[in-house]
């Protein structure tokens, strides 16, 4: 019995360094890919482009925070995001509702439709707005046919815009994240609940949604990040026309006249602190809603 449990131990620890051997390469990829290129860019972001021995300086980040233009970069790139990302979440609770309540052919078409969408986006879409609403777009063409002013006077290329669209590829995303975390309902719970004297408002503020709680808000995390990082979408509109994090980013890296890799190492430093603190709080968010739950 000895040499068996023996022979048991052995060979866990031999299954055990097999999958270590297995992830090898996994984490060197990690490494060299992920973990590497974020360790120099921290560190870059810490130099200066105008002088190459200065090795340690935080002037780029009191340049960040002290320039008109990247605050505003930020601060347009934060609206833009918490707008599309608060209108997707509610938009797609209602589609995913609708989808989780769907049986049959029109389940499967809307499920369909999701996924086509859901990857409709950077220059393509941009693209396509710009026919469907831009200054001589189909939209604007019927508006002004049947004087329809409140479409004729929409200007596509402005941060409203702009918003429009990053709502419009929110949507079929959060729909498809939230769709599976419909399916933990139970109808048992609503039969329970109209058996108590609830009603249906009783039954989704009380029971689905504390439920839903904990998905929507990992959705939200992810939209957030989603919209925060998105760039060509907003380069194929507007270009260099409207201040945004990424558009600001990417011209400090391939500028016309003078690059400035540094700078924009610092840049996307700020930007990955931004995502880091709303990662941080949607955890605390969730953490303290299954709390909640529990009690």
């Amino acid at each position: 019995m000895q040499q068996k449990n023996k022979g048991t131990v052995l060979t866990s620890r031999n299954n055990r360094y097999y999958y270590l051997l297995a992830l090898v390469p996994f984490l060197f990829l990690v490494i060299m890919y992920e973990l590497l290129p974020l360790l120099m860019l921290i560190v870059d972001s810490f130099g200066l482009d105008s002088n190459a021995s200065v090795r340690f300086s935080l002037d780029n980040y009191t340049k960040i925070f002290t320039t008109l233009k990247y605050q505003k970069s930020i601060e347009n790139s934060l609206r833009i995001t918490l707008v599309s990302t608060i209108a997707g979440i509610v938009i797609a609770f209602l589609g995913a509702r609708a989808a989780h309540n769907s049986r049959g052919r029109f389940r499967n078409a809307f499920l369909t439709v999701l996924n086509m969408t859901s990857n409709f986006a950077g220059v393509p879409l941009a693209f396509a707005y710009m026919i469907i609403l831009g200054n001589a777009g189909v939209i604007k063409q019927i508006a002004s046919v049947y004087h329809l002013d409140f479409i004729q006077n929409f200007d596509l290329y402005t941060s409203g815009g702009l918003t429009l669209m990053y709502i419009y590829f929110q949507i079929p995303l959060s729909t498809l994240l939230l769709i599976p975390a419909f399916n933990g309902i139970r109808k048992e719970w609503n039969e329970a609940n109209m058996l108590l004297g609830g009603n249906s408002a009783h039954f989704w503020f009380k029971v689905a949604i504390p439920v839903l709680l904990p998905s929507i808000f990992s959705t939200i995390s992810v939209l957030f990040a989603n919209a925060l990082c998105a760039y060509a979408t907003a380069y194929a509109l507007l270009m260099n026309n409207f201040s945004l994090l990424p558009v600001n980013i990417s011209a400090s890296f391939v500028g016309d006249i003078k690059t400035k890799p540094k700078l924009g190492a610092a840049l996307s430093v700020v930007m990955m602190l931004i995502m880091c603190l709303v990662i941080l709080l949607n955890n605390y968010i969730t953490k303290k809603t299954t709390k909640w739950e529990g009690r």
